[in-house]
């Protein structure tokens, strides 16, 4: 690695660490102060952070794969998790979630169940998963930054007494990310992640805008037509995916049919369905759901919404398909050769790109582009997880009483152990693949039916909750055991075929399981108290099966309007999942020098950002401060 890439990821880190301890005298005033910046900073800098947060190395690396292989149409795998939640917070959820003037996820519940057994159940089960998935992403994160680095950092540091090897170089280089990420979140809280992910999103702009400049000088049009055809162009498909690949790169076709994706209309239709419920149950108790409660309004939630959905996805993808059309033009050639390829050639893409085909001085700026998406990622989580054992957990149970000063401590203690786990796990865990599907399918798989229940249905209660989130997380868990366990399951037996099936199309049996729990739990046990419910829907105000509640509430205050917006915002978000999509698309074109798509996208966008203004943010602005 030349000199000058060397300095800019130096600067970067320095600079880095400066202003996130520069900035964190402000985290000392409490825990509201230091989870939530006091509810002091403005909704654009959350904004920025939120998206920052949302660009992640490992992410990245997996959107290069896929666009390479799949083409235009890959960007609908973003589904999956799905992306278009985001839309949905904005149009709605954003503005439900920050009413409640809380602290975390896990304390919300408590507005909607009450503070009675019922209601500390369905709180508690939130707080752990809260702090299972930081502990297990944190562990994704350990082996992810360490591989990654390996390959691209010149530098073999492993640590050895005499022949005894205590750390390989990717655990090295792993740690020591790790723990210059850890100091600045510690010791500042939120406002130190915010102020260094508003840089690290800078960073990460410059990078994915001079790794697409660098295309167009580098790479002729004749050089990329030679390779992509156009179905991989095309975003429309049928029933099963067609030719992406001409003959010449046959083992790219080939591959497609071996990854379990061919019936792409079922797959679609499916990825629909679940992002759907996924989305209306609202963001999971982490970093995202942080942003929202730590806006100064409830108005301002709406707009940092939606602002994170305008400022992610062009500048990611300049970057993601940037990294590709260097890929097709100087790699798939070669990788098609290869009769044995694998999805697993796919993840190394990126950095093989980075270290062989990419310029002096961009190298620099794009490697600290990635090191900041993991920063800012995993700064992130740190901050998010401890607020759900300190504030849900620590001063709930056992010290309601203590200082401000002595919730800080504990929070900075909270935060080490949170990464001490992690990077436990990071250790020990057989296969960091295995732990991060069992995240996204397990614990996020049985996360659905309840919380969509939640806001919907005035009769479920505490108990419907937990019993609806343990049954998803039971059923999604077995069904990751299977999965792991498949190769020694006699070939035609149904288990066999539930193991192989592809875990997409087993998200309605996981969500049937979690929504037969949730209501077999609410109608054995009593309704939640009506003044509990009462509380929460004047505060929050969803629409759903409200009626008796509105009734109860219409008695005592005949003016009372319930929430009649649900076509409303089902419109809004149709119209903005296309508007979303045009800002995918958009720099793709761009960047393979499709034009007159180029110029669609664009119309698409500029139309739906107008029809938007006023379905949307005129709405907003008359949310009262």
């Amino acid at each position: 690695m030349d000199v000058i890439d060397i300095s800019i990821i130096v600067i970067y880190v320095l600079l880095t660490l400066f202003i996130g301890i520069w900035v964190s005298k402000k985290a000392s005033k409490g825990l509201e102060s230091y989870f939530l910046g006091g509810n002091n900073i403005k909704w654009y800098y959350l904004g920025l952070s939120n998206g920052s947060g949302m660009f992640d190395i490992s992410g990245t690396a997996w959107m290069v794969g896929i666009l390479f292989l799949y083409g235009v149409k890959s960007f609908m795998f973003m589904w999956l998790w799905p992306v278009w939640n985001q839309i949905f917070v904005m149009m709605f959820l954003a503005v439900w979630i920050r009413r409640s003037n809380i602290m975390t996820g896990s304390e919300w519940i408590l507005t909607r169940f009450g503070d009675g057994k019922a209601g500390r159940a369905s709180h508690s089960i939130v707080a752990v998963f809260a702090i299972v998935s930081v502990v297990g992403f944190i562990a994704y994160f350990f082996e992810g930054i360490g591989k990654f680095l390996t390959i691209i950092l010149p530098w073999n540091i492993p640590l050895e007494i005499g022949d005894l090897l205590l750390l390989t170089s990717e655990q090295s280089y792993a740690l020591i990310i790790i723990f210059l990420t850890t100091i600045y979140t510690i010791k500042g809280g939120m406002f130190s992640v915010v102020a260094t992910e508003v840089l690290q999103y800078i960073i990460m702009v410059i990078a994915g805008i001079l790794v697409a400049g660098y295309t167009f000088f580098a790479i002729t049009d004749v050089e990329i037509n030679a390779i992509i055809s156009e179905e991989w162009r095309s975003v429309f498909f049928g029933n099963e995916l067609g030719m992406i690949w001409s003959d010449k790169f046959q083992a790219f076709n080939d591959l497609i049919d071996s990854e379990g994706y061919k019936m792409f209309g079922a797959f679609i239709g499916m990825t629909l369905f679940k992002g759907f419920f996924a989305s209306i149950a609202g963001p999971v108790p982490s970093y995202d759901f942080q942003r929202i409660l730590s806006t100064r309004t409830v108005k301002e939630a709406a707009y940092m919404s939606g602002f994170t959905n305008l400022v992610l996805y062009i500048p990611r993808y300049l970057l993601i398909a940037g990294i590709v059309v260097i890929a097709l033009v100087v790699l798939a050639p070669s990788m098609s050769a290869n009769p044995d390829l694998v999805g697993g050639d796919l993840e190394v893409i990126l950095p093989k790109v980075i270290n062989f085909h990419v310029p002096v001085g961009i190298k620099g700026l794009l490697l600290a582009g990635l090191l900041a998406a993991f920063m800012s990622t995993f700064s992130a989580f740190v901050n998010s997880g401890p607020a759900y054992i300190v504030n849900d957990i620590y001063k709930k149970y056992f010290k309601p009483d203590a200082t401000s000063k002595h919730y800080i401590k504990a929070s900075h203690i909270a935060s080490f152990v949170v990464v001490a786990l992690g990077v436990c796990m990071g250790f020990f865990a057989e296969s960091i693949n295995s732990l991060t599907l069992w995240i996204t399918s397990a614990l996020y798989g049985g996360y659905v039916a309840a919380n969509f229940l939640k806001w919907v249905w005035w009769r479920f209660n505490g108990w419907g909750y937990f019993w609806g989130m343990v049954a998803g997380l039971v059923v999604a868990t077995l069904q990751f055991i299977l999965d792991q366990n498949k190769a020694h399951i006699m070939e035609g037996d149904l288990l066999y075929n539930i193991a192989h099936m592809h875990a997409i199309y087993l998200f309605p049996i996981i969500f049937g399981f979690s929504l037969l729990g949730s209501y077999l739990g609410t109608y054995f046990t009593k309704p939640t108290d009506i003044s509990v419910l009462k509380s929460f829907y004047k505060e929050v105000k969803p629409w759903g099966l409200w009626k008796p509640v509105v009734n109860q509430i219409k008695t005592e205050d005949s003016s009372f309007e319930k929430n009649n917006d649900f076509w409303m915002d089902m419109m809004n978000c149709a119209i903005g999942i296309i508007w979303q999509s045009s800002m995918i698309l958009l720099p793709i074109y761009l960047v393979i020098r499709d034009y007159p798509k180029t110029l669609i996208a664009l119309i698409i966008f500029i139309i739906t950002s107008i029809i938007l203004k006023y379905t949307w943010l005129n709405k907003v602005q008359k949310i009262p401060n």
